[in-house]
């Protein structure tokens, strides 16, 4: 929506200590582990932009707790898996050869929005090292529970940093956004045996040396994820919902999300008419 018409719209800007009140209604507290997920096109006319956001949500969690976003970067990834869009098979080989390594420090985020891009430039922010779907965290212990997140590992099992803001009792906000978004569902994927896996790449920075590296993980698929937050909330699971400045929001644990949703996903197995059209890796997918 072009400015002058987010501003038409608006009754007010929406402010830092106003994003506060609102986030504090909604639940979140000091010392809380919390992953955001942002639409800031539909908050209405911020003043400050992204940065106000930021500055806003860090206040919220205090500085004994932690703010994370997915600063995912997934056109690092196999091309011939993308489908957001598709690129012709003459394509696959110079993408492989000439992707640019990944570097948390400078390779930008993809598909996720500008607030969790503003994150990852915030200082003092850590970023892990995972070449399609990095976090980045900023507060106590954030470079802890980024630790070991590469390409060598399961890029969203129990082991890796979702795995431990699961164990965290980490909140999920969902700000504008729906389930879709919801990255913390890719944890019951993992962690349901029925879900495929296929063959990824990426461009790495490995000894020094820029190389396409390949290896075996989850077929990722967020296309479902509303089914599963329409089911949780129809079954009693907790949510808290409310505005953040003119943003439809939601506030609730992970924990519990992720276990239904592993028993979800069990008792409904994707039929073919289900199954996207091509393998789509979350990274691809940039949610």
């Amino acid at each position: 929506m072009p400015e002058k018409d987010t501003i038409i719209e608006s009754n007010m800007p929406v402010t830092e200590e106003s994003i506060l009140r609102d986030v504090r209604a909604l639940g979140v507290r000091r010392g809380d582990t919390l992953i955001v997920h942002t639409a800031m096109s539909k908050l209405g006319w911020v003043c400050g932009r992204e940065v106000t956001i930021v500055r806003a949500l860090l206040r919220a969690v205090g500085p004994l707790g932690l703010l994370i976003m997915p600063t995912h970067s997934g056109d690092n990834s196999e091309p011939a898996n993308w489908q957001n869009p598709p690129v012709p098979e003459s394509w696959f080989a110079p993408v492989r050869a000439n992707m640019p390594a990944y570097d948390r420090r400078a390779t930008p985020c993809r598909a996720v929005g500008r607030v969790p891009e503003c994150l990852r430039n915030y200082p003092g922010a850590k970023r892990s090292a995972h070449p399609h779907v990095s976090w980045t965290a900023k507060g106590l212990m954030a470079a802890w529970v980024l630790r070991g997140h590469t390409w060598r590992k399961p890029c969203f099992g129990m082991g890796s940093p979702l795995g431990r803001f699961y164990r965290r009792g980490a909140k999920t906000l969902l700000i504008g956004v729906g389930y879709g978004n919801c990255t913390a569902l890719h944890l019951a994927e993992a962690l349901n045996p029925a879900t495929p896996r296929l063959t990824v790449g990426a461009s790495v920075q490995d000894r020094g040396v820029r190389r396409w590296v390949t290896w075996q993980d989850i077929d990722f698929d967020s296309d479902r994820f509303p089914q599963i937050g329409e089911a949780y909330e129809q079954a009693g699971g907790v949510v808290t919902q409310g505005k953040i400045g003119a943003a439809d929001c939601k506030l609730l644990p992970i924990r519990p999300l992720v276990d239904f949703g592993v028993k979800w996903l069990t008792e409904n197995p994707p039929t073919q008419a289900t199954k996207p059209d091509a393998a789509e890796t979350a990274a691809a997918q940039g949610v």
